[in-house]
């Protein structure tokens, strides 16, 4: 299978490399390196991704950002960078890849566990993933050509914490945060949120 891994150098990212690599075909894609490059927030970066790819049978987003911090500190700009990049972006990658993904092919996305499990801080990562899940969820039931749209809910990964001087006891390594994008891909699964916990 060809797949499209996006976000292929951040930390997930190499862990979904390190596992599909195995037995697919993969094109890796970073917004400053890989084998192409793309600015998931601009719809025109989104197109010349999948007309630069090819054919292809699965996408898989490790990709968007958004901001942590203090609901009294946010402003509407740093509301608008989750709205803008991880939620649109990703669900861009959705609207304009069906045209170019192959039948029953599938989309993979990328929500958190913040959208369930909200902490001080996380009130437009929370919204944003949430949003996410939701969209997962209905653009399901549309899907053309037996396509399928699936997201996978991460918690802190091991190396993250790590990197920023956490305790990572309670963490999971990005390999094992991996095994749901596996199953996603793989599966026949279609419009289901994945939680990492249940694949480790």
């Amino acid at each position: 299978m060809k797949i499209i891994i996006i976000g292929a150098t951040g930390t997930i990212g190499k862990g979904i490399v390190n596992i599909l690599k195995i037995n697919h075909e993969l094109i890796q894609v970073g917004h400053s390196s890989g084998d192409i490059t793309v600015d998931i927030a601009e719809k025109e970066s989104i197109e010349r991704l999948f007309q630069q790819a090819g054919s292809f049978e699965a996408v898989v987003s490790a990709a968007g950002a958004a901001k942590f911090g203090s609901f009294d500190d946010m402003a509407d700009e740093d509301y608008l960078l989750g709205l803008t990049n991880k939620l649109m972006g990703q669900a861009n990658l959705v609207r304009i890849g069906r045209n170019y993904i192959q039948d029953n092919g599938s989309f993979t996305l990328t929500s958190g566990m913040l959208s369930q499990n909200p902490m001080p801080g996380s009130s437009s990562i929370s919204m944003v993933n949430a949003g996410l899940e939701g969209f997962v969820r209905a653009a399901a039931l549309e899907m053309p050509r037996g396509v399928r749209v699936n997201a996978v809910s991460p918690v802190w990964v091991k190396e993250t914490m790590d990197a920023m001087g956490m305790d990572s006891a309670s963490g999971i390594a990005a390999d094992r945060t991996a095994l749901a994008y596996k199953e996603a891909v793989e599966s026949q699964r279609n419009g289901e949120i994945l939680d990492v916990r249940e694949f480790v």
